[in-house]
C-alpha cells in the first residue's frame, strides 16, 4: 500500500524559512572560509573550522526546518535520535573537508571544484541520512533519476557558490554566494523529497498514532538538537559581526588603511619640544653665540 506523501503541509511557511537557515548558515560560513585565506597561519584553522561548523549546522537546521511540513497521510512519524544527530556530524566532517582544502590549498580552480563537490555531497548525505533517521511503519524508496537530479544539483550549486565568494570580495559577493548557496540545499532537499515513495506495512498500531509532534520522545529528540545548531549560528553571526575585514571584505578593507594612511600623513607631526628662539630681551652676543651651537648641532 502506498502512502500519501505531504511536503507542504503549512504551506510556504517551511519552505521559506528552510531557505533563509541555508542563506545565513551558507554566507557565514563562506565568509569564514574565505577570512581564513587572507588571515595569519595561526588563526586559520580556527575561522576554518568555524566555517565548516556554521555550513553544517546550515545544512542540518535546513533539513529538519524543512521537514516539519512533512506528512504521510494516516501515519504517525517520529525519529531516531542516533541516527539524526549523525547527520549533523555528517554535514559538519563532509563540509569540513571542502573546507579546509580551500583554506590550505588556496583558492585555485581544482581546489575549489574539489570543495563545492565534497560541499554539494554534504547536503546530499545529510538529506539521506536524515531521511533513514525517520521511524514510521513502512519503508522508503525512491525513484533514481530524481536522486541523481538532486545530487548534480547540489554539486553544481555548492561549486558555484563557492566559485563566486573566492572570486568576488566585499559583503554583495558574500550575499550572493549565500543564495545561491540557499538554492544548492533546499534544492537539493526538495528534489529529494520529489524522488521519494512511502511503501506502508499494512495496519497502522492504534498506540502508535500519536502524529510527528505529538510524541514526547519526538519533541525530547528535535527540539534540543534544532535549538543547539541556530544558537551556534546567532554567535557565529556575532563573530562575523564584530569582525571588520569579514564585513568590509579582504579588498574594501586593504583599500581602506592606505586612505586612512594619507589621511595621517597629511598632518603633519607636531616637534615633542617646541624651537627654542632667542629673546629679544637678550643681549646680541648671547643671540649670536645661541646661534652658533644650534648650527653646530
Amino acid at each position: 500500500m502506498q502512502g500519501t506523501v505531504e511536503g507542504f503541509s503549512f504551506g510556504a511557511v517551511t519552505p521559506a524559512a528552510s531557505y533563509l537557515v541555508a542563506c545565513v548558515g551558507s554566507a557565514l560560513g563562506l565568509r569564514c572560509v574565505i577570512r581564513s585565506l587572507s588571515n595569519r597561519q595561526s588563526w586559520k584553522p580556527g575561522w576554518l573550522a568555524l566555517g565548516a561548523a556554521t555550513i553544517g549546522c546550515g545544512i542540518w537546521t535546513m533539513h529538519f526546518v524543512a521537514m516539519a511540513g512533512f506528512r504521510i497521510q494516516g501515519i504517525p512519524i517520529d525519529y531516531d535520535g542516533r541516527l539524526t544527530a549523525l547527520s549533523l556530524v555528517v554535514a559538519i566532517v563532509t563540509a569540513g573537508l571542502g573546507v579546509f582544502a580551500v583554506g590550505y590549498r588556496g583558492a585555485t580552480p581544482v581546489t575549489l571544484t574539489a570543495a563545492g563537490i565534497l560541499t554539494g555531497l554534504a547536503v546530499v548525505a545529510t538529506h539521506y541520512t536524515g531521511m533513514a533517521a525517520l521511524k514510521l511503519n513502512g519503508s522508503l524508496g525512491y525513484d533514481s533519476p530524481t536522486v541523481a537530479a538532486s545530487v548534480l544539483l547540489a554539486v553544481t550549486a555548492a561549486t558555484a557558490a563557492l566559485w563566486s565568494a573566492a572570486s568576488f570580495r566585499g559583503f554583495p559577493a558574500a550575499l550572493g554566494a549565500g543564495l545561491l548557496m540557499g538554492v544548492a540545499l533546499t534544492g537539493t532537499h526538495y528534489t529529494g523529497m520529489a524522488a521519494l515513495s512511502v511503501h506502508l506495512r499494512g495496519a497502522t498500531d492504534a498506540s502508535y498514532m500519536t502524529g510527528m509532534y505529538g510524541s514526547s520522545s519526538s519533541a525530547s529528540i528535535l527540539l534540543p538538537l534544532l535549538i543547539g545548531p541556530v544558537v551556534f549560528l546567532i554567535l557565529a553571526g556575532v563573530v562575523v559581526m564584530f569582525d571588520p575585514q569579514l564585513v568590509l571584505g579582504d579588498g574594501d578593507w586593504s583599500r581602506a588603511t592606505p586612505r586612512r594612511r594619507r589621511a595621517t600623513a597629511a598632518v603633519p607631526e607636531r616637534p615633542a619640544h617646541p624651537p627654542r628662539t632667542a629673546s629679544l630681551f637678550e643681549p646680541r652676543d648671547q643671540r649670536a653665540d645661541r646661534r652658533t651651537s644650534s648650527r653646530g648641532r
